[in-house]
Protein backbone atom coordinates (compact mmCIF):
# COMPACT_ATOMS: atom_id res chain seq x y z
CA UNK A 1 0.00 0.00 0.00
CA UNK A 2 1.37 3.22 -1.26
CA UNK A 3 2.47 5.83 1.68
CA UNK A 4 1.97 8.93 -0.40
CA UNK A 5 -1.08 11.19 -0.03
CA UNK A 6 -2.15 14.00 -2.09
CA UNK A 7 -3.74 17.20 -0.61
CA UNK A 8 -6.10 19.04 -2.94
CA UNK A 9 -6.92 22.09 -1.87
CA UNK A 10 -8.62 25.72 -3.05
CA UNK A 11 -5.22 27.49 -2.33
CA UNK A 12 -2.05 26.80 -0.21
CA UNK A 13 0.96 28.88 1.49
CA UNK A 14 4.05 27.42 1.74
CA UNK A 15 5.66 29.99 3.93
CA UNK A 16 7.09 32.29 1.19
CA UNK A 17 3.90 32.24 -1.48
CA UNK A 18 0.61 31.65 -2.20
CA UNK A 19 0.00 28.69 -5.08
CA UNK A 20 -3.45 28.11 -6.51
CA UNK A 21 -4.86 24.87 -8.14
CA UNK A 22 -1.82 22.94 -6.25
CA UNK A 23 -1.84 20.00 -4.40
CA UNK A 24 0.92 18.51 -1.07
CA UNK A 25 2.15 15.93 -1.76
CA UNK A 26 3.05 13.81 1.73
CA UNK A 27 4.99 10.84 1.73
CA UNK A 28 4.80 9.45 4.83
CA UNK A 29 5.54 11.46 7.65
CA UNK A 30 7.74 14.14 5.13
CA UNK A 31 6.19 16.54 2.81
CA UNK A 32 7.33 15.45 -1.14
CA UNK A 33 6.69 18.00 -2.60
CA UNK A 34 3.45 20.48 -4.62
CA UNK A 35 2.15 19.17 -7.69
CA UNK A 36 -0.54 19.88 -10.02
CA UNK A 37 -3.84 18.23 -9.40
CA UNK A 38 -3.53 16.38 -12.73
CA UNK A 39 0.11 15.91 -12.23
CA UNK A 40 -0.32 13.41 -9.01
CA UNK A 41 1.87 10.13 -8.26
CA UNK A 42 0.64 6.80 -9.04
CA UNK A 43 -1.21 5.21 -7.15
CA UNK A 44 -1.22 8.31 -4.19
CA UNK A 45 -4.42 7.95 -1.65
CA UNK A 46 -6.17 11.85 -2.34
CA UNK A 47 -7.43 13.66 0.85
CA UNK A 48 -9.02 16.68 -0.46
CA UNK A 49 -9.71 19.96 1.26
CA UNK A 50 -12.12 21.79 -0.53
CA UNK A 51 -12.67 25.35 -1.05
CA UNK A 52 -10.08 25.24 1.88
CA UNK A 53 -6.30 27.10 2.45
CA UNK A 54 -3.53 24.75 3.48
CA UNK A 55 -0.85 26.49 5.50
CA UNK A 56 2.45 24.97 7.83
CA UNK A 57 1.15 24.32 11.23
CA UNK A 58 1.89 26.58 13.85
CA UNK A 59 4.99 26.49 16.43
CA UNK A 60 4.72 27.72 19.99
CA UNK A 61 7.67 28.47 21.38
CA UNK A 62 5.81 28.79 24.79
CA UNK A 63 3.22 26.42 26.22
CA UNK A 64 2.39 26.66 29.99
CA UNK A 65 -0.57 24.06 29.20
CA UNK A 66 -3.67 23.14 28.14
CA UNK A 67 -6.30 20.83 28.53
CA UNK A 68 -6.84 21.39 31.94
CA UNK A 69 -3.32 20.83 33.02
CA UNK A 70 -0.20 22.71 33.76
CA UNK A 71 3.07 21.49 33.01
CA UNK A 72 3.76 22.72 36.68
CA UNK A 73 1.31 20.64 38.37
CA UNK A 74 2.18 17.34 36.65
CA UNK A 75 5.23 17.32 35.61
CA UNK A 76 5.05 14.08 33.37
CA UNK A 77 5.56 13.19 29.74
CA UNK A 78 1.46 12.08 29.60
CA UNK A 79 0.74 16.10 30.40
CA UNK A 80 2.84 16.48 28.11
CA UNK A 81 0.80 14.59 25.85
CA UNK A 82 -2.58 15.99 26.84
CA UNK A 83 -0.98 20.04 26.27
CA UNK A 84 0.02 19.03 22.63
CA UNK A 85 -3.16 17.25 21.76
CA UNK A 86 -4.96 20.11 23.53
CA UNK A 87 -3.48 22.71 21.19
CA UNK A 88 -3.36 20.88 17.90
CA UNK A 89 -7.42 21.71 16.74
CA UNK A 90 -5.99 25.44 16.95
CA UNK A 91 -3.88 24.65 14.25
CA UNK A 92 -0.29 23.81 16.51
CA UNK A 93 1.59 21.31 15.15
CA UNK A 94 4.72 21.72 17.36
CA UNK A 95 5.13 23.47 20.59
CA UNK A 96 7.42 23.37 23.77
CA UNK A 97 5.35 22.88 27.21
CA UNK A 98 6.70 25.33 29.52
CA UNK A 99 7.36 25.07 33.30
CA UNK A 100 6.88 28.22 34.96
CA UNK A 101 9.58 28.98 38.27
CA UNK A 102 9.17 26.35 40.59
CA UNK A 103 11.50 24.45 42.53
CA UNK A 104 14.55 22.42 41.91
CA UNK A 105 13.07 18.94 41.93
CA UNK A 106 10.38 19.96 39.72
CA UNK A 107 12.72 21.66 37.38
CA UNK A 108 14.28 18.10 37.29
CA UNK A 109 11.20 16.03 37.00
CA UNK A 110 10.57 18.57 33.70
CA UNK A 111 13.68 17.97 32.37
CA UNK A 112 13.08 14.13 32.96
CA UNK A 113 9.31 14.41 31.06
CA UNK A 114 10.40 16.19 28.72
CA UNK A 115 13.11 13.47 27.96
CA UNK A 116 10.56 10.65 28.19
CA UNK A 117 8.36 12.27 25.88
CA UNK A 118 11.16 12.77 23.12
CA UNK A 119 11.55 8.78 23.32
CA UNK A 120 8.26 8.54 23.09
CA UNK A 121 7.82 10.64 20.18
CA UNK A 122 4.69 12.29 21.72
CA UNK A 123 3.19 13.98 18.40
CA UNK A 124 3.49 18.19 18.71
CA UNK A 125 6.30 17.77 21.16
CA UNK A 126 9.38 20.17 20.01
CA UNK A 127 11.07 20.31 23.55
CA UNK A 128 11.29 21.98 26.74
CA UNK A 129 11.07 25.71 28.16
CA UNK A 130 12.43 26.32 31.44
CA UNK A 131 10.65 30.66 31.97
CA UNK A 132 12.93 30.77 35.22
CA UNK A 133 13.95 30.43 38.08
CA UNK A 134 16.21 32.37 37.27
CA UNK A 135 14.84 35.69 36.55
CA UNK A 136 14.10 39.50 38.18
CA UNK A 137 11.74 39.72 41.22
CA UNK A 138 11.52 43.45 40.27
CA UNK A 139 9.86 41.79 37.23
CA UNK A 140 8.53 38.64 38.54
CA UNK A 141 4.86 39.00 36.66
CA UNK A 142 3.15 35.97 37.63
CA UNK A 143 5.71 33.67 38.88
CA UNK A 144 6.34 33.23 42.45
CA UNK A 145 8.98 35.59 44.31
CA UNK A 146 9.78 33.28 46.75
CA UNK A 147 11.17 30.85 44.51
CA UNK A 148 13.29 32.81 41.56
CA UNK A 149 16.73 32.81 42.97
CA UNK A 150 20.02 32.80 40.89
CA UNK A 151 21.78 29.97 38.87
CA UNK A 152 24.33 28.41 40.74
CA UNK A 153 26.75 25.86 39.55
CA UNK A 154 24.22 23.06 39.70
CA UNK A 155 21.72 24.77 37.70
CA UNK A 156 23.98 25.39 35.20
CA UNK A 157 25.11 21.76 35.32
CA UNK A 158 21.40 20.63 34.78
CA UNK A 159 20.90 23.18 32.16
CA UNK A 160 23.73 21.96 30.34
CA UNK A 161 22.67 18.39 30.50
CA UNK A 162 19.53 19.01 29.28
CA UNK A 163 20.38 20.81 26.57
CA UNK A 164 22.89 17.87 25.16
CA UNK A 165 19.70 15.56 25.86
CA UNK A 166 16.55 17.29 24.42
CA UNK A 167 15.63 18.28 21.11
CA UNK A 168 15.28 21.62 21.49
CA UNK A 169 15.46 23.83 25.33
CA UNK A 170 14.53 27.48 25.92
CA UNK A 171 15.86 28.72 29.03
CA UNK A 172 14.49 32.43 30.24
CA UNK A 173 16.32 34.15 32.40
CA UNK A 174 17.31 37.65 33.70
CA UNK A 175 21.02 39.56 33.75
CA UNK A 176 20.44 39.96 37.35
CA UNK A 177 20.24 36.32 38.70
CA UNK A 178 22.50 34.71 35.49
CA UNK A 179 26.12 35.63 34.44
CA UNK A 180 27.39 36.19 30.30
CA UNK A 181 29.35 33.16 31.39
CA UNK A 182 26.60 31.11 32.21
CA UNK A 183 24.99 32.04 29.13
CA UNK A 184 27.73 31.34 27.24
CA UNK A 185 28.00 27.76 28.86
CA UNK A 186 24.52 27.17 28.43
CA UNK A 187 24.62 28.26 25.03
CA UNK A 188 27.74 25.97 24.22
CA UNK A 189 25.95 23.04 25.50
CA UNK A 190 22.69 23.79 22.93
CA UNK A 191 20.70 25.44 25.03
CA UNK A 192 18.78 28.60 23.49
CA UNK A 193 19.12 30.93 25.98
CA UNK A 194 16.26 33.77 26.10
CA UNK A 195 15.97 37.07 28.09
CA UNK A 196 13.48 37.83 30.00
CA UNK A 197 11.58 38.91 33.59
CA UNK A 198 14.35 41.68 33.48
CA UNK A 199 14.83 44.97 34.48
CA UNK A 200 18.36 45.42 32.35
CA UNK A 201 19.27 48.24 30.68
CA UNK A 202 19.92 47.97 26.68
CA UNK A 203 23.76 47.83 27.28
CA UNK A 204 23.84 44.74 29.51
CA UNK A 205 20.94 43.25 27.62
CA UNK A 206 23.53 43.47 24.13
CA UNK A 207 26.26 42.45 26.26
CA UNK A 208 24.34 39.30 27.65
CA UNK A 209 22.96 38.47 23.45
CA UNK A 210 26.86 39.20 22.26
CA UNK A 211 27.82 35.88 24.95
CA UNK A 212 25.08 33.16 23.27
CA UNK A 213 21.57 34.64 23.91
CA UNK A 214 19.31 34.28 21.32
CA UNK A 215 15.82 35.34 22.30
CA UNK A 216 13.64 37.70 23.99
CA UNK A 217 10.58 36.20 26.04
CA UNK A 218 7.25 37.88 25.48
CA UNK A 219 7.90 41.30 24.10
CA UNK A 220 7.13 44.33 26.27
CA UNK A 221 5.66 42.20 29.18
CA UNK A 222 8.08 41.58 32.45
CA UNK A 223 10.78 43.61 31.24
CA UNK A 224 12.54 46.69 31.27
CA UNK A 225 10.33 49.28 29.16
CA UNK A 226 11.75 51.58 25.83
CA UNK A 227 12.65 55.24 26.76
CA UNK A 228 14.22 57.73 24.80
CA UNK A 229 16.77 57.75 26.84
CA UNK A 230 17.55 54.26 28.25
CA UNK A 231 16.33 52.24 26.04
CA UNK A 232 15.86 49.03 28.13
CA UNK A 233 15.25 45.31 27.23
CA UNK A 234 12.38 46.30 24.54
CA UNK A 235 14.86 48.61 22.95
CA UNK A 236 17.53 45.73 23.04
CA UNK A 237 15.41 43.13 21.39
CA UNK A 238 14.12 45.56 18.55
CA UNK A 239 17.52 47.29 17.91
CA UNK A 240 19.54 43.79 18.30
CA UNK A 241 19.65 41.92 15.16
CA UNK A 242 20.58 38.63 16.68
CA UNK A 243 17.85 38.76 19.05
CA UNK A 244 14.34 37.16 17.71
CA UNK A 245 11.41 37.85 20.03
CA UNK A 246 7.97 36.23 20.96
CA UNK A 247 4.90 38.33 21.41
CA UNK A 248 1.53 37.63 23.17
CA UNK A 249 -1.24 38.63 20.33
CA UNK A 250 -3.88 38.59 22.53
CA UNK A 251 -4.84 42.44 22.72
CA UNK A 252 -4.08 42.13 26.61
CA UNK A 253 -0.84 41.92 27.18
CA UNK A 254 0.58 44.06 24.53
CA UNK A 255 -1.94 47.10 22.56
CA UNK A 256 -2.38 46.42 18.40
CA UNK A 257 -0.72 50.07 18.21
CA UNK A 258 2.53 48.75 20.37
CA UNK A 259 2.65 45.29 18.13
CA UNK A 260 2.56 47.46 14.76
CA UNK A 261 5.40 49.67 16.03
CA UNK A 262 7.23 47.00 16.89
CA UNK A 263 7.03 45.08 13.68
CA UNK A 264 8.02 47.88 11.68
CA UNK A 265 10.79 48.63 14.63
CA UNK A 266 12.43 45.17 14.70
CA UNK A 267 16.33 44.53 13.37
CA UNK A 268 17.02 41.98 11.47
CA UNK A 269 17.49 39.05 10.84
CA UNK A 270 16.26 38.10 13.85
CA UNK A 271 12.38 38.62 14.19
CA UNK A 272 9.01 38.82 15.85
CA UNK A 273 7.08 35.61 16.42
CA UNK A 274 3.84 34.75 17.92
CA UNK A 275 3.51 32.81 21.40
CA UNK A 276 0.46 31.77 23.12
CA UNK A 277 1.24 31.84 26.61
CA UNK A 278 -1.64 29.26 27.38
CA UNK A 279 -2.56 27.88 30.57
CA UNK A 280 -4.63 24.87 31.53
CA UNK A 281 -7.90 25.99 30.48
CA UNK A 282 -7.24 25.98 26.85
CA UNK A 283 -9.49 24.33 24.87
CA UNK A 284 -11.53 23.56 28.55
CA UNK A 285 -14.70 25.36 29.47
CA UNK A 286 -12.49 26.24 33.20
CA UNK A 287 -13.00 29.12 34.96
CA UNK A 288 -10.53 29.18 37.75
CA UNK A 289 -7.10 27.16 38.29
CA UNK A 290 -4.22 27.27 40.58
CA UNK A 291 -0.30 28.21 39.76
CA UNK A 292 2.25 27.58 42.61
CA UNK A 293 -1.01 27.69 45.19
CA UNK A 294 -2.49 30.90 43.57
CA UNK A 295 -5.63 30.89 42.06
CA UNK A 296 -5.80 32.23 38.88
CA UNK A 297 -9.02 33.86 37.60
CA UNK A 298 -10.52 33.44 33.58
CA UNK A 299 -12.87 35.95 32.63
CA UNK A 300 -13.44 37.95 29.68
CA UNK A 301 -10.25 36.58 27.50
CA UNK A 302 -7.82 36.99 30.44
CA UNK A 303 -6.10 35.09 33.20
CA UNK A 304 -5.26 37.14 36.04
CA UNK A 305 -4.18 36.74 39.86
CA UNK A 306 -6.55 38.19 42.24
CA UNK A 307 -4.57 41.81 42.16
CA UNK A 308 -5.15 41.55 38.50
CA UNK A 309 -1.94 40.68 37.46
CA UNK A 310 -1.88 39.04 34.33
CA UNK A 311 -1.10 35.30 35.00
CA UNK A 312 -0.22 33.74 31.35
CA UNK A 313 -2.95 34.48 28.14
CA UNK A 314 -6.02 32.82 26.97
CA UNK A 315 -5.61 32.53 23.48
CA UNK A 316 -4.55 29.90 20.92
CA UNK A 317 -2.64 30.12 17.98
CA UNK A 318 -5.19 30.45 14.95
CA UNK A 319 -6.84 33.59 17.19
CA UNK A 320 -3.07 35.23 17.89
CA UNK A 321 -3.07 35.23 13.80
CA UNK A 322 -6.56 36.38 13.07
CA UNK A 323 -5.67 39.08 15.82
CA UNK A 324 -2.77 40.02 14.24
CA UNK A 325 -4.29 40.14 10.35
CA UNK A 326 -7.94 41.87 10.91
CA UNK A 327 -6.48 43.86 14.00
CA UNK A 328 -3.14 45.08 13.33
CA UNK A 329 -3.50 44.86 9.38
CA UNK A 330 -0.38 42.52 9.15
CA UNK A 331 -0.43 40.68 5.94
CA UNK A 332 -2.23 37.11 6.40
CA UNK A 333 1.38 35.82 5.04
CA UNK A 334 3.07 37.63 7.03
CA UNK A 335 0.74 36.32 10.38
CA UNK A 336 1.52 32.95 9.75
CA UNK A 337 4.73 33.36 9.08
CA UNK A 338 4.89 34.67 12.58
CA UNK A 339 2.74 31.26 13.95
CA UNK A 340 5.62 29.14 12.02
CA UNK A 341 8.52 29.69 10.02
CA UNK A 342 10.07 31.98 12.35
CA UNK A 343 9.48 30.40 15.55
CA UNK A 344 10.81 27.58 13.71
CA UNK A 345 13.66 29.33 12.66
CA UNK A 346 14.59 31.19 16.17
CA UNK A 347 15.45 27.75 17.79
CA UNK A 348 16.95 26.21 14.89
CA UNK A 349 14.51 24.14 13.40
CA UNK A 350 13.93 26.03 9.97
CA UNK A 351 15.22 23.40 7.60
CA UNK A 352 11.97 20.52 8.79
CA UNK A 353 9.42 23.06 10.38
CA UNK A 354 7.41 25.98 8.97
CA UNK A 355 7.26 25.69 5.60
CA UNK A 356 5.24 23.35 3.32
CA UNK A 357 8.24 22.11 1.09
CA UNK A 358 10.11 19.23 0.07
CA UNK A 359 11.77 17.37 2.87
CA UNK A 360 9.88 19.08 5.61
CA UNK A 361 8.03 17.53 8.24
CA UNK A 362 4.20 17.01 7.06
CA UNK A 363 2.65 19.27 9.43
CA UNK A 364 -0.13 21.01 7.80
CA UNK A 365 -3.09 22.97 8.54
CA UNK A 366 -6.61 23.25 6.63
CA UNK A 367 -8.00 26.99 6.91
CA UNK A 368 -11.29 27.89 6.28
CA UNK A 369 -11.10 31.63 4.01
CA UNK A 370 -12.65 32.67 7.41
CA UNK A 371 -9.55 31.20 9.10
CA UNK A 372 -11.21 28.85 11.26
CA UNK A 373 -9.11 25.32 11.42
CA UNK A 374 -10.72 22.60 9.85
CA UNK A 375 -8.00 19.89 9.52
CA UNK A 376 -4.67 19.29 10.93
CA UNK A 377 -1.89 16.69 9.92
CA UNK A 378 0.76 16.48 12.44
CA UNK A 379 3.51 14.39 10.79
CA UNK A 380 0.63 13.34 8.43
CA UNK A 381 -1.67 11.44 10.45
CA UNK A 382 -4.97 13.68 9.74
CA UNK A 383 -7.20 15.27 12.52
CA UNK A 384 -10.82 16.89 11.59
CA UNK A 385 -11.50 19.58 13.78
CA UNK A 386 -14.73 20.46 15.33
CA UNK A 387 -15.68 24.17 15.25
CA UNK A 388 -13.66 25.34 18.46
CA UNK A 389 -10.95 26.92 16.79
CA UNK A 390 -12.96 30.35 15.51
Amino acid sequence: MSTVTAITCARLFDGARWHDNTALVIDGDRIAGLAAPGDLPEGCRIERAEGQWLVPGFVDLQVNGGGGLLLNDAPTAETIATICAAHRPFGTTALMPTLITDTAEITQAAIEAAEEAAGQGVPGFLGLHLEGPHLAPARKGAHDAALIRPMEDADLDRLTAAARALPVLIVTLAPESASPAQVSALAEAGAVVSLGHSNTDCATARTYAAAGARLVTHLFNAMSPLAHREPGLVGAALDTGSLSAGMIADGFHVDPAAMAIALRAKAGPGRIFLVTDAMAPLGTDMTQFTLNGRIIYRSGGRLTLEDGTLAGADIDMISSVRLLHREVGIPLDEALRMASLYPAEAVGVGARKGRLAAGHDADVVALSPELTVQTVWTGGPRQDIASNSG
